[in-house]
């Protein structure tokens, strides 16, 4: 009993730390905000599904040992950094182009083809598994809900409850930032929000240039 209660709470521990982690602003919960006020709530969710679906490659590498065998190699870690950095400098750019134009575009259709809706997903995608600090994130998620020769319950416990918060979280953020008066918010204001946008993408990406993984 005793046993079972020690790993509910290490898993509510780890859940605690995983939702205030992917709820917090960040390059990717900005950019699914951004794209749904811009259009709509089904390329918000491909964006976010993309990013959820990074998030957990992490998360499974993580679960077998293998992100922690990149983090004993420093020149992996360095070229994901450096490869990430970059990526957000061109999202950066693209802000900056679209806060560049002078006249608000007219709306996209919400209803994407197949085409359109894998893009977003392997933007999502990149955005977060080119991201280092995702790794050492999973590493340390792992190793707080897990110990040494435990069977693969709590690891399944884990990454289910853990998955299921990231989509929660994410479906929020769409949900809220496609709605008819964020969109209608957007559209008064979008030169600047996108200008925003670019000063934050291209802070994330010297951040991760000069950060100490």
């Amino acid at each position: 009993m005793e046993d079972w209660i020690a790993r509910l709470s290490g898993l509510g521990l780890v859940c605690a730390i995983y939702f205030a982690n992917v709820a917090s602003p960040g390059p990717s919960n900005m950019a699914v905000m951004a794209l749904s006020m811009e259009r709509g709530r089904r390329a918000g969710f491909a964006l976010a599904a993309g990013v959820i679906a990074g998030s957990f490659t992490w998360a499974g590498l993580a679960a077998v040992g293998v992100a922690a065998v990149l983090q004993a190699y420093a020149g992996a870690l360095t070229f994901l950094k450096i490869g990430g950095a970059l990526y957000f400098f061109y999202l950066a750019w693209r802000a900056a182009k679209s806060a560049c134009r002078a006249q608000t575009p007219a709306p996209e259709s919400t209803a994407l083809d197949r085409r359109e809706g894998m893009r977003l997903f392997v933007r999502g995608y990149l955005m977060h598994v080119s991201n280092p600090k995702a790794i050492l994130g999973w590493v340390a998620t792992m190793a707080m809900g897990l110990r040494v020769g435990e069977d693969a319950a709590p690891l399944a416990a884990i990454l289910g409850v853990c998955f299921a918060i990231g989509c929660a979280v994410f479906a929020s953020y769409v949900l809220v930032f496609s709605s008819a008066a964020m969109a209608a918010l957007y559209a008064r204001i979008r030169r600047w929000v996108e200008a925003g946008f670019a000063v934050f993408f291209a802070y994330a990406g010297v951040r991760l240039l000069t950060a100490r993984l």
